[in-house]
Order: structure tokens, then C-alpha cells, then sequence
């Protein structure tokens, strides 16, 4: 089972994730929405295509495009379509 964890708060737990680049990639299913806010920033990987970003907001205390996500994958990287991976002091432990 896998959990991110921020301010204190599972942001997201699954034991259906995928690990692309070191990353654990959460089913969208699995976060806890109350917690995402949608951003406008955008980044594009070469191989995986454009990545849509998240704010995390807990408590107050936002931390910006600290998830993203795929909404169109590139083929290669079809098994993280409808899945948000973290960084930015978002911690995700493997149990």
C-alpha cells in the first residue's frame, strides 16, 4: 500500500499504483479531492506528453503544483492515463 502524505494528511493511498521514473503514479480514484485544487500550469516530457498540474490545500497552507497528471498520455505512457503522481514535499511512503 502506498500513501502521500502532506501537512499530515493522506492526500492519496492505494496498493494499485504505477512507478514511472521513481514515481509512484495513484489511481485518480484513490486521492482524497477535497484537498486538489486545479491549476493552469502546464509542463510537456517528451515521452509521456503535456501535464496537467494540482495545488494540494491543507489547513489553509497550499502548496502549489505539488501533484500532476496526464489527461492525454502519449501511447507510451498509456498506464498512467487517469493517474496523479507528487513532489514537493509531498511524501509517499511504500508500507
Amino acid at each position: 500500500m502506498a500513501k502521500a502524505i502532506w501537512n499530515g494528511v493522506v492526500l492519496a493511498e492505494s496498493d494499485q499504483t504505477e512507478m514511472v521514473e521513481g514515481n509512484h503514479y495513484f489511481p485518480i480514484n484513490s486521492i482524497n479531492r477535497e484537498y486538489f485544487k486545479e491549476s493552469s500550469y502546464q509542463t510537456t516530457c517528451p515521452w509521456k506528453g503535456v501535464a496537467s498540474y494540482y495545488t494540494i490545500e491543507v489547513d489553509g497552507q497550499k502548496n502549489e503544483n505539488a501533484a500532476w497528471y496526464y489527461p492525454t498520455p502519449k501511447d507510451a505512457a498509456s498506464n498512467i492515463k487517469d493517474h496523479v503522481a507528487f513532489w514537493r514535499g509531498v511524501q509517499v511512503q511504500d508500507s
